[in-house]
């Protein structure tokens, strides 16, 4: 088949089966719908065929990278060298000193601390009106779903909607899971570079694939979410204006570095408990009669996603290779399958595929990360609980599909 008219039709196929799993399919905004899709077309072309457009986004990420350096300091003086500071040893392997828990989750404390401060300043309910104003004429959707999907291009899925977090109690079903999904559908500035490390061998300009997948997947995002959960009633955002929760700055930097810690740890108890419980699955399902390797849930995962590797652009004789990937990334995360697409042999995959793959694999939708955003944002908003676990599972497919339909768009444009 035509490349371009397999993308195509991939695309439309995403769409369907979003709109398949709709809560209320008669509710869709459609404005919404081909407004996000406009955009992530026009998006994807300024960034990966106008001169220049990569070299700006690349700047806007190293403003989080200095967020994370100055994070990085505080985590070095407090844990030592497992939370930062140089080795007292020499090490065997690159990356094996990385701890999670002290090096990569510390920053939800100083996104926290720092939401607060934006806040008391009132710099983000200005900056959450402004959005609204732009995106309820774009889009359709409010300010305060606008900030957190744009924040998510750069920071994590908890650390995005701590910026709009006194919204949170107020935006409908739907805006809320236009938030959640968002954090599924990308990836934090933080772990790009080393992304783009990883696959670069394999994948030319791979830092500017995976910056412009970041970017394409929030219209995404919004398209896929909406398809599924449509939202209701007025967007929220633009009229709300919130008084002030600290009597001073201090106040407010402590208040959010206290907030951070509860969540923090929740996150922390979140990640082990899930991943540990898809270890123990694979366990059972190794003892099933097999030929060559043992049964896993990537094993069955890369089965059930070689169809949708294909409707990605992927070529059929090379999907069950790309279904394997997208397997490990939606069972395991995203690092390991980018790991694994750079160890594939050079004809495992072919040029065009492994940059449609580099879109289709960049984001959180896996089963490690949701338990990461279930035990952030059940933190953040206890009496949203029920809601954020019924949404929750549901942001592992919207999340899916936008990455998907970013390979789409990468593979008309290939």
């Amino acid at each position: 088949m035509n490349p371009l008219l397999q993308s195509l039709l991939g695309y439309a196929a995403f769409i369907a089966i979003a709109w398949l799993l709709s809560e209320k399919r008669k509710a869709v905004p459609w404005r919404t719908v081909a407004g996000g899709i406009v955009l992530q077309i026009v998006l994807a072309v300024t960034i990966l065929k106008l001169p220049g457009a990569k070299a700006g986004f690349t700047a806007l990420n190293d403003g989080l990278l200095a967020l994370e350096r100055a994070t990085r300091a505080g985590t070095s003086m407090v844990f030592g060298y497992l939370g930062g500071a140089p080795l007292p040893y020499s090490e065997s392997a690159a990356g094996l000193s990385f701890v999670l828990a002290f090096q990569a989750l510390p920053i939800v404390l100083v996104m926290s601390a720092l939401s607060a401060l934006l806040f008391h300043w009132r710099i983000l309910p200005r900056l959450v009106r402004a959005m609204s104003w732009l995106l309820e004429r774009s889009l359709g959707v409010g300010g305060a779903v606008g900030v957190s999907t744009a924040a998510n291009v750069f920071v994590g899925m908890v650390e995005a909607p701590l910026l709009v977090k006194p919204y949170l109690t107020r935006v409908s079903r739907g805006e809320l899971f236009i938030i959640l999904s968002a954090g599924m559908a990308g990836v934090a500035g933080t772990v790009m570079g080393l992304y783009a490390g990883i696959v670069g061998p394999r994948v030319p300009d791979a830092l500017g694939h995976i910056l412009a997948a970041s970017f394409i997947s929030a219209p995404a995002a919004i398209v896929f979410a909406v398809l599924m959960v449509p939202p209701e009633g007025p967007p929220t955002g633009r009229d709300v204006d919130l008084p002030r929760l600290d009597g001073s700055t201090m106040d407010a930097v402590t208040r959010g570095t206290s907030e951070g810690l509860q969540l923090l740890l929740n996150v922390v108890a979140m990640l082990v408990v899930l991943v540990a419980l898809v270890a123990l699955a694979n366990e059972v399902l190794a003892l099933l009669p097999h030929a060559g390797s043992p049964w896993s849930l990537q094993r069955l995962f890369g089965y059930l996603m070689a169809p949708l590797a294909w409707l990605a652009g992927i070529e059929w004789q090379e999907a069950a290779t790309a279904g394997a990937l997208l397997g490990t990334k939606t069972i395991l995360n995203e690092l390991i399958a980018y790991l694994e697409l750079a160890a594939l042999p050079p004809e495992a995959l072919s040029a065009r595929s492994r940059v449609i793959m580099t879109y289709a694999l960049c984001g959180f939708a896996n089963l490690g990360s949701l338990g990461i955003m279930i035990g952030g944002l059940t933190t953040m908003v206890p009496e949203r609980r029920r809601e954020i676990l019924d949404l929750g599972p549901r942001t592992l497919v919207a999340g899916t599909l936008a990455t998907l339909s970013c390979g789409c768009i990468v593979g008309m444009l290939y």
